[in-house]
């Protein structure tokens, strides 16, 4: 797992934490076999350039996921794509939802990897099976939420 923080928030997330929560939804989902992925911890305006260059919408966001699945011809490891944060955004919606920053990042790394395995919620019944995973996942792991995204 490659776990990259920008320098001005390092001091706001532990690696740690965010490996945990990765494992975590890999669990859940029943996955066993070794797999890689990139969570990237950034600034608005990195992703609002990655939201503009890949989905055509000039604004920052949350979180973006990028699903890759290739595989890793020396290590046989599927690779399952990247995660982008943008912590100044999951900083003001913890806020906004009276939560912790390091809950809120949780939150997104959930939500993130769920996308990477392929977990949509376009429709009614995929976001309410998408929200269903995430609360589970949260909640196995003690992230004290004091509301779940709706």
């Amino acid at each position: 797992m490659n776990i990259m923080i920008a320098e001005e928030f390092t001091h706001e997330i532990e690696e740690n934490v965010l490996a945990r929560t990765a494992q975590a939804v890999l669990t859940y989902e029943g996955i066993t076999e070794p797999v890689d992925l990139s969570i990237v911890i950034d600034k608005d305006d990195r992703l609002q350039e990655l939201n503009n260059q890949f989905l055509g919408i000039d604004s920052p966001t949350d979180v973006l996921s990028f699903p890759s699945e290739e595989t890793d011809p020396e290590s046989g490891e599927t690779y399952l794509g990247d995660i982008i944060i943008s912590f100044p955004r999951a900083l003001a919606q913890a806020n906004t939802a009276s939560h912790s920053p390091e809950a809120e990042v949780q939150l997104l790394v959930v939500h993130g990897m769920l996308h990477l395995l392929g977990y949509d919620h376009a429709e009614y019944d995929e976001k309410e099976a998408m929200w269903a995973a995430q609360k589970a996942i949260l909640t196995q792991l003690g992230v004290p939420l004091k509301r779940f995204p709706e």
